[in-house]
């Protein structure tokens, strides 16, 4: 049986009729007493014990939380320079790619432009050849 201080404090042990109290009934008081005092004793060690694993437990923790933010804070970092190169190589990439159509646009004209004159040239040789046609007497024509 566990005794509260007020209990404690309330017990009256029975009187002996010479004036003083029964031995008995001190002896009991004071084993319960002592049970009390040791279910606390123990509790209060089991408590500690608690109370130490708790903290150990947090400076792990607080151990583990200061990791998490230098690992969050790398992973960011290595976020915003990956963002940073992949933006770089973009730019990169538009820009060969644009010099590529400027280079091929220029090809493509100097085509048209040798495919004009080609097509010009031809143009004179077939007006040439038609005029020589139409300067040639008919009969000329059928006998060749």
């Amino acid at each position: 049986m566990t005794l509260t201080p007020v209990e404690i404090r309330h017990v009256k042990p029975g009187k002996s009729f010479i004036g003083g109290y029964k031995k008995e009934a001190i002896d009991e008081l004071f084993d319960e007493i002592a049970a009390s005092f040791e279910d606390v004793w123990r509790e209060r060690a089991d408590l500690a014990d608690k109370v130490e694993q708790l903290e150990d437990d947090l400076v792990r923790y607080r151990e583990l939380e200061g990791l998490l933010r230098t690992t969050l804070v790398s992973a960011e970092k290595a976020a915003v320079t990956l963002k940073d190169q992949a933006r770089r190589e973009a730019d990169l990439i538009v820009e060969e790619a644009r010099s590529e159509a400027r280079s091929i646009t220029r090809a493509a004209r100097g085509d048209h432009d040798r495919l004009l004159v080609e097509v010009r040239r031809m143009r004179a040789l077939l007006q040439s050849a038609l005029a020589l046609v139409d300067e040639q007497p008919p009969a000329e024509v059928e006998a060749a």
